[in-house]
């Protein structure tokens, strides 16, 4: 390791001679100068800000702020020359002003860089999410191309955009999203969650956003910072709250920070290439080796992917700022943290209290792709498997529950099969500090189509949006599955298939009635018409649930509160089912007047509710 530093260390001072004839003509050239962050914000919780300083050769020169309210706390120089840290303090009770730092050598000032401190922004941002909320997940890429021109950026490594090729480059992007907002809305989706839209400047596969090139940069064939913010607007104007995909685990191996590295440190290095166990449990096993944890941790995502080590203190608050800064800058809502259980955890630890703190409502969740409930909620604060330490992290992804419903769906029924395995999987929730807070799914990009996965069975399929909809937790659905999009994960990734209607050039518009067909306009109107009845009953936000243990697999829950019930009724089987309601009158309370919230048809109650084979009534009294 020492070796690969010194030999690093070589490299450096070889760009540094590279840069000279830059520098001597430093009188009459002004050196390109990079600030990260670009600029900051009065009013901030943290008075001080690390700002990470790029310049060829920066560390020959003094350098000195000229400002009226913001102080220069100290100067460190990085491994690399061409970096140096600078701390910079602002006090509570500061104007915006225009920080100008000089760059003095030899005591000549040879040149300047101005870096703004600016009002922060009083609006209806980081509001957060909770249960009441319906997320609608989109891969950019692939929702809708609003503007050609943006298509191919011949600067960019991957300069092809290709429909056929499901790895490459379709040509989705922001305008599309919000040309499409009515139609996002018209499904009563309340939060848009857009899988990651920064640059991403790799070789290949870049569509999908995972591999961040630029920290502070919309990639621009998704558009610019400006429509992104824009965007944001737009939602918040819809009462739509927008989150964000965070990767913290890893950038992309052409990313400009990792192409000419500040410090070796920042990074995870192995020596021949490892790549990660993927095995999140090794984390919390009492018995796991240190060999398995570094493994786990420390080896790379990816051989474009390089791993990075938020235990390095500059890295972190590198990390940390930019968090806050995309927070402030766009005035998000929430954050989905990719890769949740591969970053070090005190660091995300820090990171969450850090976010919180500066935004009290904003909510973050991980995603946790891992096997078991003790496992997915050691991960979440307060949860009762982790008692000496809380992670500051309100919820994931609840994996657990999509494997429930998943197999539940498509297996017979036994003594932890059918619906019992989804209300074995809900008694484990006592592990959770707060159950209400994870966000539950059906399917997503890195998963098989929920419709491929009941193999296109439309009763299950329609079980599983039901029970999606209306279950505990924060619902996501993914795009196209309110269309019956098909197919499956491996090999080739056919599950972010362009949405047909996207692109000038599509021959179909299923962003539209009549562009879908009977069957996509039956799984639509149920989507539309459970967000909506959803989005007007917000006591679901609060709401509690009691089930019973499935008999006979057919399966009954309530979500209630002082003032509402909703009576949740499957029956899995392929015969008619009666359903005795007695068992029931613990939450019926002798009420005998219902409405099926999925036809609108009024129910007087009896004694038993007869259950057609493999259907659902959602009942509200």
């Amino acid at each position: 390791m020492n070796l690969f530093k010194n030999c690093l260390h070589t490299t450096f001072v070889l760009s540094v001679l590279a840069f000279s004839p830059l520098l001597l003509q430093a009188k009459t050239k002004t050196p390109v100068v990079v600030a990260d962050p670009p600029n900051w914000w009065t009013g901030m919780l943290n008075r001080e800000v690390e700002v990470l300083l790029y310049a060829p050769g920066i560390q020959d020169y003094t350098i000195s702020i000229e400002s009226k309210w913001t102080k220069l706390l100290h100067a460190e120089h990085a491994q690399n020359p061409d970096y140096v840290y600078i701390t910079l303090f602002m006090p509570e009770k500061m104007q915006p002003e225009n920080v100008i730092f000089h760059f003095n050598q030899k005591g000549k000032k040879r040149f300047s860089y101005p870096w703004a401190v600016l009002a922060r922004n009083n609006s209806q941002g980081q509001q957060g999410i909770d249960q009441s909320d319906l997320i609608y997940l989109l891969f950019p890429d692939r929702f809708a191309n609003g503007d050609v021109a943006n298509d191919i950026v011949p600067s960019m490594h991957e300069h092809v955009c290709d429909r056929t090729a499901l790895k490459g480059r379709h040509g989705g992007d922001l305008q599309g999203i919000a040309q499409h907002l009515d139609y996002i809305d018209e499904l009563g989706i309340t939060a848009l969650w857009i899988n990651p839209v920064l640059e991403n400047n790799q070789d290949y596969e870049s569509y999908h956003g995972y591999a961040v090139t630029n920290s502070y940069k919309i990639d621009p064939r998704f558009g610019t910072n400006e429509q992104y913010k824009a965007l944001v607007q737009q939602c918040h104007d819809r009462n739509i709250k927008v989150i964000w995909d965070v990767v913290y685990n890893h950038w992309g191996s052409r990313h400009h920070l990792f192409e000419n590295l500040p410090d070796s440190n920042w990074v995870h290095w192995f020596n021949p290439f490892t790549r990660t166990s993927y095995r999140a449990e090794v984390l919390m096993d009492p018995y796991a080796s240190e060999s398995d944890k570094k493994q786990m941790t420390d080896a790379w995502f990816d051989k474009h992917m390089p791993d990075l080590n938020q235990q390095d203190p500059h890295l972190a608050k590198y990390l940390i700022q930019n968090s806050i800064w995309w927070i402030e800058y766009a005035e998000l809502d929430a954050f989905r943290i990719d890769t949740y259980a591969y970053p070090d955890q005190q660091f995300m630890k820090n990171l969450n209290e850090a976010i919180r703190a500066q935004y009290p409502n904003f909510v973050l969740f991980g995603e946790t792709w891992v096997q078991g409930s003790p496992i997915q909620s050691w991960f979440t604060e307060n949860t009762l498997v982790k008692k000496d330490y809380s992670s500051s992290l309100q919820g994931v992804t609840d994996f657990q529950l999509f494997y429930a419903i998943q197999k539940g769906l498509t297996e017979n029924f036994g003594w932890e099969e059918g619906f019992r395995r989804i209300e074995l999987t809900l008694s484990h929730d006592i592990l959770y500090a707060q159950p209400d807070m994870l966000v539950t799914f059906l399917d997503n990009h890195d998963l098989s189509r929920f419709y491929s996965m009941v193999n296109e069975n439309d009763a299950r399929f329609q079980m599983g949006l039901c029970l999606l909809y209306t279950l505990r937790g924060i619902p996501s659905i993914y795009y196209g599955t309110e269309i019956k999009m098909k197919n499956h994960a491996d090999p080739d990734a056919k599950v972010r298939e362009d949405f047909p209607g996207g692109w000038p050039s599509d021959t179909q518009n299923k962003f539209i009635a009549s562009g879908r067909n009977e069957k996509e306009n039956e799984v639509f109107n149920l989507c539309k018409t459970l967000g909506n009845w959803r989005k007007n009953n917000r006591w679901m936000g609060h709401a509690k649930l009691m089930q019973f243990v499935p008999d006979g697999n057919t399966y009954v829950y309530f979500r209630y509160d002082e003032g509402h019930t909703l009576m949740c009724v499957y029956n899995g089987n392929d015969t008619a089912k009666e359903i005795y309601l007695r068992r029931f009158e613990e939450r019926i309370q002798g009420r005998n007047a219902a409405k099926n919230i999925l036809t609108g048809e009024s129910i007087t109650l009896g004694d038993i509710l007869e259950m057609k084979p493999n259907s659902v009534m959602l009942l509200e009294f």
